[in-house]
């Protein structure tokens, strides 16, 4: 069984649709304003996809100057380079912290969802129609992989364990391996225990001890022999999961999702800890959508509401700050004066270290 609709809009948990069916999107729209404004650009890529079905050659994403203040979902760092990715088949790249960012050549005009690199060149993107962008310049150009028109789900995240050997996962249970750097993906959804075909949101390594999955309803997956097996885990919640975070230490793991849970483990999945966190105006918990480990061994978790959480001692606690403009958030990473680089419905943010854009100060 499904998770109930109603539990997901009073969560607040709205980004792309994510957290619900995605037959139930245009009904989202009637219940809740933010998800209008977040799903919109989702209903107009598939109507995009639909219409481009046939066409040989891909449109392109249309430049704007606006695209930094548009919608993105994620951005990651490529050795100094920054790069984020959105609505419209949107990729920027930055290489002075943020300050400029310019837009990437990408044959797509698809939402994108996720982004991972290996390295400071070798890159995959993953988006809306089951779509894998690759690129080898560190972002600054894209090739199209993979697609599947008719399927019209998406993709949602991407890891590579090396430039060859790759994983995506997505909606209604897609999982797609490669294992000659995405020259060929291979749907394997059989081999994880997920015959409802859940939503499967986030994969991540978990330091040397293998891969692990996240999805909707609490799934989680993992395997131990990077990706030659999988293991069914009986999670500790029942609702969705949006992300994964690997810890600093061995088999140290966080996951987070519906309204504002969180969740540690320290012996990869085994059992776990629920982790108390802050919250807004005392009761109000905001789902959290996306996460990252800085540089300086810190853990930030963003959300709706514009949620900043914050760990300084490997996510056994966090403290919250809320953004002014309480635009929902989707991503973070950070910058190497010591803030943090945001992204969600609003565009891109550079921040201080608690959230706080620098230009307000």
């Amino acid at each position: 069984m499904r998770e109930p609709l109603s539990q997901a809009v009073d969560s607040q948990i709205c980004v792309t649709g994510l957290a619900h069916p995605w037959r139930n999107c245009v009904r989202l729209l009637k219940l809740l304003p933010l998800c209008a404004a977040l799903l919109i650009p989702s209903l107009y890529s598939m109507s995009a996809a639909a219409q481009s079905k046939g066409v040989a050659a891909p449109a392109y994403s249309i430049e704007s100057a606006a695209a930094p203040a548009g919608l993105l979902l994620d951005v990651v760092r490529a050795g100094q380079r920054l790069i984020a990715v959105g609505d419209r088949g949107h990729i920027l790249y930055s290489d002075d912290e943020g300050q400029q960012w310019l837009q990437a050549r990408v044959p797509t005009q698809q939402l994108l969802t996720a982004l991972y690199f290996v390295d400071d060149r070798y890159g995959w993107a993953v988006g809306h129609d089951a779509l894998i962008l690759a690129t080898r310049d560190g972002g600054a150009t894209w090739t199209r992989q993979y697609d599947d028109l008719e399927q019209e789900s998406p993709l949602l995240d991407i890891w590579f364990k090396d430039r060859e050997h790759g994983y995506a996962v997505g909606a209604y249970g897609m999982l797609l391996v490669t294992r000659n750097g995405g020259q060929d993906w291979e749907p394997i959804n059989q081999q994880l225990g997920n015959d409802d075909g859940y939503h499967l949101n986030a994969i991540s390594a978990i330091g040397d001890s293998g891969i692990f999955i996240v999805g909707e309803m609490g799934m989680m997956f993992r395997s131990a022999d990077w990706g030659q097996s999988w293991e069914t885990l009986e999670g500790p919640y029942q609702g969705s999961l949006f992300g994964i975070i690997a810890g600093q230490q061995p088999d140290h793991l966080l996951v987070y999702g519906l309204r504002g849970h969180i969740f540690r483990s320290t012996d990869f999945g085994e059992s776990w800890t629920h982790i108390e966190v802050p919250t807004d105006n005392g009761s109000l918990q905001f789902g959290l959508a996306g996460g990252s480990l800085l540089d300086n061994g810190d853990v930030v978790i963003v959300g709706h509401g514009g949620t900043v959480l914050r760990s300084s001692n490997d996510g056994e606690s966090f403290s919250l700050s809320n953004r002014a403009d309480r635009a929902s958030l989707a991503s973070v990473t950070s910058s190497v004066d010591g803030g943090l680089i945001l992204v969600g419905q609003n565009g891109i943010h550079k921040t201080d270290a608690h959230g706080n854009d620098l230009l307000d100060k």
